[in-house]
């Protein structure tokens, strides 16, 4: 049986994929149309608490929470001031920092894990059949590139918004563009900005600030009375135009080493997976860039489907496994629409019923903190949960916190090798160890708690108990770890 998974795109979602999978002893191809060198032409700049939390269940978060900029208040339709401090996680604030420095340190852990990378090839078509995918591919060499055929049990498409892989699979792409004409311009700076993320909006004007950390900013701007097509030329003059109607300066903006002009849109496939071949990321779905989800959510994606895949191919689980990918993940992805898009929406509101529903909002989530805490976790992702089975456990589905373990460790420090965590009151040994070994851990608390739980590689506890018996947990492991 072929056991390789390729992997079509090497953004954040699918190097965070293909370094689980190759973790996992799974074999990983990754084809990129790109060059290898790594862009610095970030479109993202935040990384959410929840995708922090992943990041340290991979041991990298450490090393980017070291080089990006830690931001712990967020301002919000210009009156409004949300105090990330309360969220109950190690990451109790946002992380400023580009999107290629996520992408090095993903790429970093791919290539030590083994994964083989094919840059400069391209998709150019997919078959499926019971037992594994055909992927057509144009890599580099010759006039017009070569041609080859690839063989793989399965085929993720983490291809972006124009995917190759959702084309091949026959998905349609539904939604609309929302906003038109945004402009980005890479550039320096005079007088720096008094707040580490700079935003606000006013009248028809749009504007967001945020540091390279290189000496550079990256400015993204929309004026709504100005609406043209995406290939309209784009001079440093327009960018500052936009910005000084939203902030009242420019700042001094000068030596543009980049600048592009885009349309953001609201799209969400109808299913995540068709047989042997997934989405992820922006593949299947894409949304405004309002609240930084957008690399977070790929990266959930990611970290939801990578374990499933490896114990699947690996026998460890039926099929039917892979179908809890779509079940889990088209709520959220359909869930960061909607929230996404009522940010921006809000935060250009103009006519006087959208003006009181953005004052009622802001003053519910000022002085009512069960909303606020809502709003928070759907942001920054740790409010997220999954469907659970009737009469199961009340935590199952949920996230896991950063537990305090015995030894002095920690519950995403045990997630480490995209294991299982067995955590007790008291030592447990199990059936089937050797078995399990190298995919399941088991820990104990650190504090008095009796309560049992297993938690998925993902950091999602699948399986809970308020009373320890030995058959129960053993039902449980066979259930879900194999």
């Amino acid at each position: 049986m072929n056991r390789t998974v390729i992997v079509v795109g090497s953004g954040p979602t699918g190097l965070l994929l293909a370094g689980d999978l190759a973790t996992a002893g799974v074999p990983v191809t990754v084809l990129e149309k790109r060059p290898r060198k790594t862009s610095n032409l970030s479109r993202a700049f935040v990384l959410h608490a929840r995708a922090l939390e992943q990041l340290d269940a991979r041991a990298l978060a450490d090393d980017l929470e070291a080089i990006g900029q830690p931001l712990d208040r967020l301002r919000l339709f210009g009156r409004l001031t949300v105090d990330l401090t309360p969220l109950p996680s190690r990451f109790n604030h946002l992380l400023v920092l580009p999107q290629y420095e996520v992408e090095k340190a993903l790429l970093r852990r791919a290539v030590e894990a083994g994964v083989d990378f094919r840059y400069e090839t391209e998709m150019t078509g997919l078959t499926q059949d019971a037992d594994g995918v055909t992927v057509e591919v144009r890599g580099p060499g010759g006039p017009g590139g070569v041609a080859e055929s690839l063989r793989a049990a399965y085929v993720v498409g983490a291809d972006g918004m124009r995917s190759a892989v959702r084309d091949a699979i026959g998905l349609p792409f539904p939604g609309r563009s929302v906003i038109r004409s945004v402009v980005l311009a890479d550039v320096r700076l005079d007088e720096k900005p008094e707040t580490l993320l700079t935003v606000a909006t006013v009248g028809d004007a749009f504007a967001f600030i945020a540091p390279f950390g290189d000496g550079y900013y990256r400015v993204i701007g929309w004026n709504r009375a100005r609406d043209v097509a995406d290939d309209e030329p784009l001079d440093l003059d327009e960018v500052k135009e936009i910005t000084r109607l939203a902030l009242g300066r420019d700042f001094g903006m000068r030596d543009a080493r980049w600048m592009s002009r885009f349309h953001s849109d609201e799209r969400q496939a109808p299913a995540y997976r068709v047989g042997r071949a997934f989405l992820a990321g922006d593949a299947a779905h894409v949304h405004t860039p309002a609240g930084g989800q957008g690399m977070n959510t790929g990266l959930q994606d990611a970290a939801n489907l990578g374990w499933k895949l490896a114990a699947v191919i690996d026998g460890h689980a039926p099929g039917a496994l892979l179908d809890t990918y779509q079940a889990e993940r088209h709520p959220v992805g359909r869930a960061v629409l909607r929230s996404s898009g009522g940010i921006v929406r809000l935060a250009m509101a103009k006519r006087p019923w959208t003006l009181a529903l953005r004052a009622a909002l802001t003053t519910v989530l000022a002085h009512v903190p069960p909303a606020r805490r809502k709003a928070l976790g759907q942001l920054t992702g740790i409010g997220y949960t999954y469907p659970s089975p009737r009469g199961a456990h009340r935590l199952v589905g949920t996230r896991a916190p950063d537990l305090s373990l015995a030894n002095d460790t920690r519950l995403y420090e045990a997630l480490r090798g995209g294991r299982f965590v067995l955590v007790t009151p008291e030592p447990y040994e199990y059936e089937g160890e050797g078995v399990r070994e190298g995919r399941l851990a088991v820990e104990r608390w650190a504090s008095g708690r009796r309560t049992a739980l297993l938690v998925r590689p993902d950091g999602y506890v699948a399986w809970a108990a308020d009373t320890v018996d030995a058959t129960e947990i053993d039902t449980a492991l066979a259930a879900h770890v194999g």
